[in-house]
């Protein structure tokens, strides 16, 4: 890894915050007229940033369609805030890419490698399979994270603090650190850690470049303290870094590097306000009409492989296949958003979920039920309007870095909600004690943990539902995000 410093000896940036991340808080498409339209989007990063009492922050993001790398191509220096776009008074440079790089990149190694490995996803008779292809994907992620550092040492302040967010970015905070040494770096891990019996997969050089990628940085975050110790482990191993468990540290050639835990929250003000708008309404008495009077099992998820969508149903109908008493009377609500359609394992996993609902609908609907009401399609309200009459919500990743509709669910909840949660979701860390626990490959298991929610009592379920709730709003996304930006500076202050 290198970056060329050659006309950066002395900084020139203004930018006091950044904040760098695959996907931007805006996004461009083409309307009937050639002219550009943008969207802004939300979640926790966008709500953390726009925390930030300074005008001169900036955001560093890829260009993800060609509208997007119009935008960034027609803006001074992909300066989105300098070109007249309304991003929401927040300074953001888009970053247009190559596409055939960007694609490498991101399906190739973000995608199709880091994601498989941290989520334990590979089929190992199999995948994956290290070939001169691989090799080609591998030098574009590094051209890709160059690119991000690049920009963020020609954005970044004197001393400026430096969050880097994600798998998508592991190399930045050390390609970073060697052109900028002035900088407060910080690395975000949004996904689990793998184990190091699981990172070994990896070519050896890719590995100790991910890893020493990371430890560029002054501080690197992970949602719970399980996947903070998996990193440590890994350094450990496979770097002969110096690990110390208690202080959350880890030292290698010469650098320490802390590690922080920020276990990222539900925001209670805007999901109950918007769960209570009419759209959501509308959709609420829809459900309602299809469902009757009968108990709802809820789940909402995209049709990602790490989501265990598959296994959820076979446990459903293993329920119905089992408990006879339940068949009529409960009706299974599954949402699925489109994910990584671009990967054909990601359209074969679809197919799958779509053909075992059909499935379970053809063995037990009648002519009064429908067992299960699956959409594949992205719809917020509904969303919402789901979880506000869920008595039981599914969510049993494989594996997942945190999981926020186990956090959201509780917090919208109408009448109360039994959680049938993995003990693989982040989550559990949080929520565990008021869940209903189940593992995510126990098919049986799962089946039984949806019995105890569907027979709970009203008054056990609402009193595990405020609990669930306070848990699942404690660090919401604002201070989620300054908590790490203070602890950044702490940290390099120190």
């Amino acid at each position: 890894m290198g970056l060329d410093t050659t006309e950066r000896s002395n900084p020139t940036g203004t930018a006091p915050v950044l904040v760098a991340s695959n996907r931007g808080p805006v996004s461009f498409g083409t309307a009937e007229d050639g002219t550009l339209t943008l969207r802004r989007g939300g979640g926790g990063l966008v709500s953390g940033l726009s925390a930030i009492d300074d005008p001169d922050a900036v955001w560093v993001c890829a260009a993800l369609s060609d509208a997007d790398r119009r935008a960034a191509r027609e803006a001074p220096d992909g300066r989105l805030d300098r070109a007249g776009h309304d991003v929401g008074g927040q300074a953001v440079r888009m970053l247009d890419i190559d596409p055939e790089t960007f694609a490498r990149a991101y399906n190739g190694i973000a995608n199709s490698t880091l994601w498989f490995v941290h989520h334990l996803l590979w089929n190992t008779p199999t995948d994956p399979a290290f070939d001169a292809g691989f090799r080609t994907e591998w030098q574009a992620y590094t051209a890709y994270n160059t690119a991000f550092a690049e920009a963020l040492a020609a954005e970044a302040a004197p001393g400026a603090a430096v969050l880097v967010q994600d798998y998508h970015l592991s190399l930045v905070p050390a390609l970073l650190r060697a052109a900028r040494p002035d900088l407060r770096i910080g690395h975000f891990s949004h996904t689990p850690w793998a184990p190091p019996e699981y990172l070994r997969l990896l070519p050896d050089d890719v590995a100790v470049d991910v890893l020493t990628g990371i430890l560029g940085a002054d501080r690197a975050g992970f949602l719970t303290r399980r996947w903070a110790l998996a990193f440590a482990d890994c350094c450990e191993r496979y770097l002969g870094a110096e690990v110390d468990r208690e202080a959350l540290t880890v030292t290698h050639a010469g650098r320490t590097t802390a590690l922080g835990v920020h276990g990222l929250g539900a925001d209670a003000d805007f999901l109950r306000e918007r769960a209570h708008r009419p759209d959501v309404d509308e959709r609420l008495a829809a459900l309602r009409t299809a469902v009757g009077e009968r108990r709802t099992v809820v789940r909402v998820d995209r049709t990602e492989l790490s989501k265990n969508i598959v296994r959820g149903f076979l446990a459903y109908r293993h329920l119905l296949r089992t408990r006879p008493e339940w068949r009529d009377r409960v009706v299974h609500i599954a949402f699925a958003y489109p994910s990584r359609t671009d990967l054909a394992e990601y359209r074969a996993y679809t197919d799958r979920v779509r053909a075992l609902a059909a499935e379970i609908d053809a063995e037990f609907a009648t002519p009064d039920w429908r067992p299960l009401i699956l959409h594949v399609d992205d719809d917020f309200p509904r969303s919402l309007a789901a979880y506000r009459m869920a008595d039981v919500a599914l969510v049993n990743p494989i594996r997942d870095g945190m999981n926020l509709v186990a956090k959201e669910v509780p917090v919208v909840s109408d009448r109360g909600c039994a959680l049938v949660l993995s003990r693989e979701a982040g989550a559990h860390a949080e929520l565990g004690e008021d869940a209903l626990s189940v593992n995510p490959y126990d098919i049986v298991a799962t089946a039984e943990a949806l019995h105890a929610g569907l027979t709970m009592p009203a008054g056990e379920r609402a009193d595990r539902t405020k609990r669930l709730a306070a848990a699942a709003t404690a660090l919401p996304p604002r201070q989620w995000f300054l908590d790490q930006l203070d602890a950044l500076r702490v940290t390099a202050a120190g």
